[in-house]
């Protein structure tokens, strides 16, 4: 496999351009960059988490990998063909309190994908990508990866496969999904060849204190995707907590269930290796690819031979130079190193011709390498000034190796680089702590009669989501200051959502557009254009012989009175553009020519900071442990300003800058040959390197530092000390109020809090307040809160995941609850909403202050009533049969007018029975179960009293749910919103676990009329 590898790499290289991609693919480029730059030169960091396959990072006993491949799976498995709707569409975001989806990895798997959400790749193209990075991080196959899914906006249907579900039922809902009998056994199979089943998920399966952190493995390779979940099945030695153990006992062995289903054929054509790796290979992408019909995906995304990398042109020199900057990548897998000797740049000018007031070529000089999962990329940053009176239209780009040249020109299109409309990043600024935003584009004059527009995409937090929303919104541009051969436009405005640095920008010119500029790659501090040219004067290559070359210059805004003020200083949306310093245009240039770049270097002194050495990060934990930002144009100059309360600061990665007072006791010096990454926005400079900061330490004088211990606060009145507490499962430990504070300390958190019985801060600066815990939320080691509280290094602010509790004794509070009885209702228990119709279908009425006695006094004349998501009411006198029982825990909303009792959630009602209505609902499905029992009576000569049919319905209770799972399956199939009572019968007797059970208690109870009360117990063991 590796020589074909090398060899496919070589044909890579050497073959037909017109093997890659078009460029530029706004629908491919950006997810087909972080599937494939994985690490080093501009890395991605998408697989850090996950790379490798036994990485741990959310907690022992946790394979993320094995967290990433779950959360694929359930987010597509309510997925109904019958309908063509659902599939992987990321509305799993919205479904992580249902009851199916338990346990914390799908939310923290979600979580970490949130930042990478952009115009350009959903949410649900991320999760795919994950199955990808999960499954190739373990050493399984490569799964092929298409983009183009659509997120969805609220949750689901339900149906994730259960444990407990019958075999009927597991078939009914993998046909659903559109997997037949085989399929859904390897699908099983290649699910669960990695990561385990945990006790807090399953404390019914998993014993207290097995394996690592409760964690039991489904074989015996937890983080190695092979095929011994097979062969340990088959020969006997298997310890998968699915197949033995208590499951077996409990009926929720599904693998077992599943795997056998075909008398064990699927699974032993899986022991042989190779087929393994190609079924599951195949079946995964079927999963990740089910999506419904009116979603258009692309062909399988594969690296670029050859890819501009974020190409950027800049108005500079005053206004008579275009700066272009950006990288060639050039794939290089299966390449010896070295053996790219040169790559080269030719371009056309404006109007498409290779007359560039000079020379049209740009030579690069290689910068370094990167990796992925299956290949490696060269880098060749592009440094070049570009005469503003010729500009660019497109190029092409030669690579050269010993066996010759080869020219790239994007399948005969060349590289597009339009100079119509410029984003002027140096000009431009924002501020993460308060969204205010300034950004400037350059028009070109001939164009400027089209205007321009700013489309901002940002992302605002979401209640029922770890994932904000990403919205979007179009805004003018104002008209400023003509510059040269350009005209300047601005716009004043602030993103709202707090994620400013998650931001993205396109700026828009009739048809021309400068897109997708990430707003984390900008500086807080807006930079004037210096040295402007008169308007329209022609620029300084009209009458010279070469091109020219030019820069920004590097102004101080804090020493040049003329500087932009920076966003968030109050100016109003009408101010005026950057200020421009004007100049004469000169008459004459000495000609230049497009050289190398310039060698980097390390900078012994930055302002007021002194380099120490190239240094290390810790172990496990950041070197710098203070603010930090990251940017493409970093410079040791931003990172400088970035940091300048700090002691020390350090760039790492060539775009990445941190800050801190202290070094991590596990962090130290390392050759500063490691450090030998240049600066993305200064090419003679270095800033460090993978796992390497360039640091840089401060000759101030420091004041004494404060003295103290670290300890908890055992008091801060009325509040008490409870303990290091952990969040919810799904939800937060504490839901009634939330801040966060730069300078947090438990004494501020109290003050907020104020009023409520519980406060607990977190992750050293978060608060939370609250009268109640949530259920699932429990006491947590001392050692987990380990965090320092922002404002005070002397307290401890809980940690990740974990809150330093505290509860004033006094106050009156309490957790919410289910009230048994409203009137003369009594609770019933929680309902699903029926299958395509309303579980009640009378009166209704919605009051943002419900409560359950509201609902009850509206609904009085009828014999059911339940309320719904927090603040909806139905009545009715009988349930629709195919609303299905559910957990109880899947009906805790709090009542929009209560926030001590529950009122049902999304599609679940707590539903209440008048006292004196029938205790069992009277619907097909029991109607079902007493002819059954009738029957099975009759064969053995026990008549069926109502008794006899009451107490067998308490014993097959635990069955009724996966008989209303076939029914609403069957539902779907048939088409159907409703079902007979002919159906329910049909189906209740096709249930082998029903039917065992009932027939063993028949005959236990027969056995008992007959004086031989051991026999019928025997059996049912």
């Amino acid at each position: 496999m590796r020589s074909q590898a090398r060899l496919l790499g070589l044909l890579g290289l050497a073959g037909l351009a017109s093997a890659d991609p078009t460029w530029p693919s706004p629908k491919y480029d950006e997810m087909e960059e972080i599937i494939y730059q994985a690490q080093s030169v501009n890395a991605r960091k998408f697989f850090d988490t996950v790379s490798p396959c036994g990485n741990e990072a959310s907690g022992p006993g946790r394979q993320n990998a094995a967290e990433w491949l779950r959360t694929a799976f359930h987010d597509m498995a309510t997925r109904s063909d019958y309908f063509d709707k659902g599939g992987l569409d990321a509305s799993l975001q919205y479904e992580l309190g249902n009851g199916e989806n338990t346990g914390p990895g799908h939310q923290t798997t979600i979580e970490f994908m949130g930042p990478y959400l952009s115009p350009r790749s959903s949410l649900s193209d991320l999760i795919a990508a994950g199955v990808y990075a999960s499954v190739r991080s373990c050493g399984g196959p490569v799964v092929p990866y298409r983009v183009g899914r659509i997120d969805a906006t609220a949750k689901g249907d339900v149906g994730v496969p259960q444990p407990e579900n019958s075999i009927f039922t597991l078939q009914l809902q993998f046909d659903r999904m559109g997997f037949n009998n085989t399929e859904m056994i390897q699908l099983t199979i290649c699910g669960h060849t990695i990561g385990g089943v945990h006790q807090t998920e399953f404390p019914d399966l998993v014993p207290e204190g097995a394996g690592v952190n409760g964690e039991l493995s489904l074989d015996s390779s937890v983080a190695t995707f092979d095929n011994r979940v097979v062969t340990e099945y088959l020969d006997g030695s298997t310890q998968n907590p699915l197949v033995i153990g208590p499951s077996v006992r409990l009926q929720k062995n599904s693998d077992f269930k599943v795997f056998n289903s075909d008398g064990n054929q699927t699974v032993k054509a899986l022991t042989d290796k190779a087929n393994f790796n190609d079924v599951c290979g195949r079946l995964l992408a079927k999963m990740i690819d089910t999506v419904p019909t009116s979603v258009k995906l692309s062909d399988p995304v594969v690296p670029y031979a050859v890819k501009p990398y974020r190409m950027q042109l800049t108005l500079a020199d005053g206004g008579n130079t275009l700066q272009w900057t950006g990288s060639i990548r050039v794939r290089t897998t299966g390449l010896a190193d070295g053996a790219i000797q040169s790559v080269t740049i030719h371009y056309k000018n404006r109007d498409g011709a290779s007359d560039c007031h000079g020379s049209c070529t740009v030579t690069t000089t290689h910068q370094g390498i990167s990796q992925g999962l299956d290949d490696t990329f060269s880098w060749y940053p592009i440094q070049a000034n570009i005469p503003v009176g010729s500009g660019i239209s497109s190029f092409t780009v030669d690579v050269t190796t010993a066996d010759g040249t080869k020219t790239y020109d994007n399948n005969g299109n060349g590289y597009p680089l339009q100079d119509a409309i410029l984003f002027q990043q140096p000009q431009s600024c924002v501020l993460g702590s308060s969204g205010a935003l300034t950004a400037v584009a350059a028009v070109r004059n001939d164009r400027v009669d089209l205007g321009a527009q700013a489309r901002i995409w940002y992302k605002t937090p979401q209640a029922n989501s770890p994932v904000p929303l990403l919205s979007n919104t179009i805004v003018d541009l104002e008209k400023g200051a003509c510059v040269g051969q350009y005209t300047l436009f601005n716009i004043n405005t602030t993103i709202t959502g707090g994620l400013a640095y998650q931001a993205y920008l396109d700026l828009i010119n009739g048809d021309h557009s400068d897109s997708f500029k990430a707003l984390s790659n900008m500086s807080g501090t807006c930079r004037p254009f210096a040295n402007a040219a008169v308007c329209g004067a022609p620029p300084r290559d009209a009458v010279t012989s070469g091109p020219v070359s030019g820069t920004i210059a590097p102004t101080d805004p804090a020493a040049d009175p003329t500087s932009t003020a920076p966003p968030g200083t109050g100016l109003p949306p009408t101010s005026v553009p950057p200020v421009l310093t004007p100049s004469m245009p000169a008459t004459t240039a000495p000609p230049a020519t497009s050289t190398p770049g310039p060698t980097p270097t390390h900078k012994p002194a930055v302002g007021g900071y002194v380099m120490v050495s190239c240094w290390t990060e810790g172990d496990g934990v950041r070197a710098l442990n203070g603010d930090t930002f990251a940017n493409d144009t970093m410079t040791l100059q931003d990172c400088e300003d970035f940091c300048a309360s700090f002691v020390f600061w350090g760039t790492e990665f060539g775009r990445e800058c941190y800050c801190g007072n202290t070094l991590a006791k596990s962090s130290g010096e390392a050759p500063i040959a490691d450090c030998n990454i240049p600066c993305g926005g200064d090419a003679t400079e270095f800033c460090g390197a993978g796992n390497r900061l360039e640091l840089y330490s401060t000759t101030a004088t420091q004041p004494p530092a404060p003295t103290g211990t670290l300890a908890p606060v055992p008091t801060i009145s009325p509040y008490v000390l409870v303990g290091c507490w952990t969040e919810g499962d799904g939800v937060r430990a504490l839901g009634q109020a939330f801040f966060t504070s730069p300078d947090m300390t438990n004494e501020q958190c109290a003050a907020s809090c104020a009023g409520f019985k519980f406060f607990g801060t977190e992750f050293g600066n978060e608060c939370y307040c609250g009268d109640f815990t949530a259920a699932s939320s429990e006491a947590a080691p001392d050692a987990d809160c380990g965090a320092t509280c922002a404002g005070n290094q002397f307290e401890f602010c809980g940690g990740s995941d974990r809150l330093e509790l505290y509860m004033n004794p006094d106050a009156t509070g309490g957790s919410p609850s289910q009230p048994a009885a409203v009137g003369d209702f009594v609770f019933a228990g929680c309902q699903t909403e029926g299958n395509g119709t309303r579980a009640l279908s009378g009166a209704t009425t919605f009051n943002t202050s419900m409560t359950n006695e509201l609902c009850g006094a509206f609904c009085a004349d009828f014999d059911f009533f339940g309320t719904e998501f927090g603040a909806e009411c139905y009545c009715g006198d009988a349930l629709d049969p195919s609303s299905m029982a559910a957990p109880a825990a899947d009906c805790q909303m709090l009542c929009g007018g209560n926030d001590q009792e529950f009122c049902g959630a999304g599609n679940r009602l707590s539903v209440y029975v008048k006292n004196g209505t029938a205790t069992r609902l009277k619907s097909a499905l029991w109607y079902a179960v007493g002819q059954i029992v009738d029957e099975e009576s009759m064969k053995r000569g026990r008549n069926a009293t109502p008794q006899f049919i009451g107490a067998l319905t308490e014993m097959v209770w635990a069955q009724i749910e996966n008989v209303a799972a076939d029914l609403e399956s069957f539902s779907e199939h048939a088409g159907r919103t409703t079902v007979t009572t002919d159906d329910v019968l049909l189906l209740a007797r096709k249930n082998p676990d029903l039917q065992r059970i009932m027939r063993a208690f028949v005959e236990e109870a027969k056995g008992e009329r007959e004086g031989r009360k051991g026999k019928g117990k025997a059996r049912m063991r």
